[in-house]
This record gives C-alpha cells, sequence and structure tokens, in this order.
C-alpha cells in the first residue's frame, strides 16, 4: 500500500501527545481526548474566575491623594510679637517696608507732656516713631501756637517701640512715619493718665455725619491742618471729607498746600499726617506722591455725594414673616507673619537668623518734581505700589 501524507502524520501526532508532561490544563487534556476519541471532553467542575468589574464608562478613577504630615504649629501673627515688644530695637534710626507692611528701627518716643503738647492714650503705648517725625510734630505743636492760635496739640497714635502690625486699630502706623493729632485743643491743665484714657476726642461732623458742625469747628482748625500740610517731609494729610469741603471753602486759609489734604474714611475727630520717606531709609517704600490739583472740585464733591447715599435716612423694613438662614461669614484675610515683613524686621524684632535681601531695599524715592496721576481708591491710604513709586496716587 502506498503511504499517504496523512498517514505519516497520526504517528508523530501520538509520539508528541506521549512526550508531553502532565498538565492541569484542561483545555489541552480535552484537545488530546478530542483527538483521541473524536469527542469534546465534558465541562470541568472548576467554576471559571469572574472577570474583574470594568469602571464605568463615562467616569475617571481618582485616586486619593495622602494628606500631607503637619510640619507643626502655624507662625506666630507677626502682630503678637510686635506688640509684645516694649522699648525699640537698639539699631540705627531707619523706617523699613511700606507704611501698612514694615517695622521700624531706632525709634524715639516723643514726651508725655511738652511744653505745647500732651500724649493721649499712654496704655498703648504707641508714641514712638521715626526721630524725623517725632522732631516734626514737636515743630508743629510750637508753630500752631505760636501763629495759628492753637493751644497745643493732644498727640494720638504714632508706633510702636519696633513699629510692626498692630493688635488692635490701625493697619498703617507700621513704619514710624504716621502720626494722629486730634482736632481737640490741648486744654490748660496738664491732664491724669485716667484722663488720657477716657477723655473721648471731638468729633467735627454735625448731625447728618456729611458736614461741618459749626459749633465745634473754628478757623483754628483749618490753620493747623494746613500748618502740618506745609512742612516739606509731609507726604499727605488725612481728614474726613466735610474737613477737607470746609477747607477748600475757607478763602483766608493759604491754598499752596491744598494737595496734601486728602479725603478719607473716618479721621472726623483727628487729622492723620503722613511723612514721606526720610533719607536714612533707603529701605522704605514710599508711597505714590499727589498731583498738584488742590482736590476741592468735582473730587470732594463726590465724596460727599458718597457719603450722603451712605448715610441717607432710609424708612424701616418690615419684619421677614419667616426667619431667613444667616449667611456665612466672609473668611478672615490670613494674618501677617514675620516671614511677610522685609527680612530687615527679624532684627528689628530679635530674630537672630541672618536676614535675607529686603524686597524694599532698591525702591526708588518718589520725584517731587513730576505730578501722579489720581487714583480714587478708597484703599490707596494703605495700598503698597505694585511697581513704581511713581505711579501716581492722590490719596
Amino acid at each position: 500500500m502506498k503511504l499517504k501524507p496523512r498517514h505519516l502524520a497520526w504517528p508523530a501526532l501520538l509520539l508528541a501527545a506521549a512526550m508531553m508532561p502532565a498538565s492541569t490544563d484542561l483545555s489541552a487534556q480535552g484537545a488530546s481526548k478530542m483527538h483521541a476519541t473524536g469527542t469534546a471532553p465534558a465541562a470541568a467542575a472548576t467554576p471559571k474566575a469572574k472577570p474583574k468589574a470594568k469602571a464605568k464608562a463615562g467616569k475617571k478613577v481618582v485616586k486619593k491623594k495622602a494628606k500631607a504630615a503637619k510640619t507643626g504649629p502655624p507662625p506666630t501673627p507677626a502682630k503678637v510679637l510686635f506688640g509684645a515688644a516694649k522699648a525699640p530695637a537698639p539699631l540705627a534710626a531707619r523706617a523699613i517696608g511700606f507704611y501698612a507692611k514694615g517695622c521700624l528701627a531706632g525709634a524715639k518716643a516723643i514726651a508725655v507732656d511738652g511744653p505745647t503738647w500732651q500724649v493721649m492714650r499712654l496704655s498703648r503705648n504707641r508714641m514712638w516713631g521715626h526721630p524725623s517725625l517725632i522732631s516734626l510734630v514737636e515743630r508743629l505743636a510750637k508753630d500752631g501756637k505760636a501763629n495759628d492760635g492753637w493751644n497745643g496739640l493732644l498727640v494720638g497714635d504714632i508706633s510702636q517701640p519696633r513699629g510692626g502690625p498692630m493688635l488692635t486699630g490701625h493697619a498703617s502706623h507700621q513704619i514710624g512715619l504716621d502720626a494722629d493729632i486730634w482736632l481737640t485743643p490741648m486744654p490748660d491743665q496738664k491732664l491724669s493718665n485716667r484722663e488720657r484714657e477716657d477723655l473721648s476726642a471731638t468729633s467735627m461732623l454735625a448731625a447728618d455725619r456729611v458736614s461741618i458742625n459749626p459749633e465745634v469747628w473754628t478757623q483754628a482748625h483749618g490753620r493747623i491742618i494746613t500748618r502740618a500740610a506745609s512742612y516739606a517731609q509731609v507726604e499727605r494729610v488725612l481728614v474726613h471729607p466735610a474737613i477737607k469741603k470746609a477747607i477748600c471753602e475757607d478763602k483766608s486759609l493759604p491754598r499752596d498746600h491744598l494737595n496734601k489734604i486728602r479725603p478719607y474714611w473716618g479721621h472726623h475727630y483727628h487729622m492723620h499726617i503722613r511723612m514721606a520717606c526720610p533719607k536714612d531709609s533707603p529701605a522704605c517704600t514710599p508711597q505714590p506722591i499727589v498731583g498738584n490739583e488742590d482736590g476741592c472740585g468735582k473730587e470732594v464733591n463726590d465724596w460727599i455725594e458718597r457719603m450722603k447715599r451712605i448715610y441717607a435716612p432710609r424708612p424701616p423694613r418690615p419684619e421677614p414673616p419667616v426667619a431667613l438662614p444667616k449667611p456665612k461669614p466672609k473668611p478672615k484675610p490670613p494674618e501677617i507673619t514675620l516671614a511677610d515683613l522685609p527680612a530687615e524686621c527679624k532684627m528689628v524684632i530679635g530674630d537672630t537668623s541672618p536676614p535675607g535681601p529686603s524686597p524694599v531695599a532698591d525702591v526708588t524715592q518718589p520725584d517731587a518734581a513730576k505730578s501722579a496721576a489720581t487714583k480714587p481708591d478708597d484703599e490707596a491710604e494703605n495700598a503698597e505700589p505694585a511697581a513704581s513709586a511713581k505711579a501716581g496716587s492722590k490719596k
């Protein structure tokens, strides 16, 4: 018989099956049985593993991030550090940083009692300032007594012994170049410590809160304010808009420095004197210089109209029938810490770690010969310049 290729395939297949190792693979065993018997093997008794469930279409599997381990308690707010300082830093006098974000080295305290001034609120320990500002306040007290019919100054807050943020009150007054002078003349007698704590300053406003009370406002008030604005070192004198308007309308007052007298919220019982950065303070960040306009036209009138809208009497609202849920309180802004202040403030407050380069050390001084554009922003008093110190703000 002639052998054909199909006859030769069977011996090879049987030889391969004999040499194959024992296996638990049911499919292989079934294959051999199928070839041997020509029938399919019975179903295996062991159930097949279920396939893994697939993620639903359209949903991404997001792995939870591990929470970062806490490194320790949050840093102490800078106001706590500077508020606790009772004496000035024994360093050369200099203002460091911006009026609302900085500190003060080598501060000097104004005398509690002077020939033409008395310091108020002694418990606050805020009678410290840059020596140039202290000299200016003393000069204003002397000049006002001699020339303006002002009996003497009641001096309010200046700065803390090392400047910096305060526990209560001002956002500015941090670098020793701001001083609050009451619009209440100094009495003839020496005030006791208790009287200096309890005596209230006199508001210059009428009952409508947008105009001057003629029973308390005098020309002497206008003269002492314009006197402060006349000093070359003074950059701004902040007063209530109604006071600014009263000074604008009094033609007997000097007109040369009205541009420095700036309307601002509050300031109806005191004037806020702000000095320019002194020459001995290269790390002081100057505020944009004011423009040349006197501010007695549209600017002050806009302020007055705004005040009228705010304080206009309104009819009482009816009580709602159903108590509405209270809105969620707005989150408080983060506290200023020592890391947010200029690097030199570490030395001022007593941190002995070496300071890094100051972020404000190379800021140029303002050019007094150039006028600046008006920026009618309500927050301009304490808004730190973002770039150039010469970019204008009249506030």
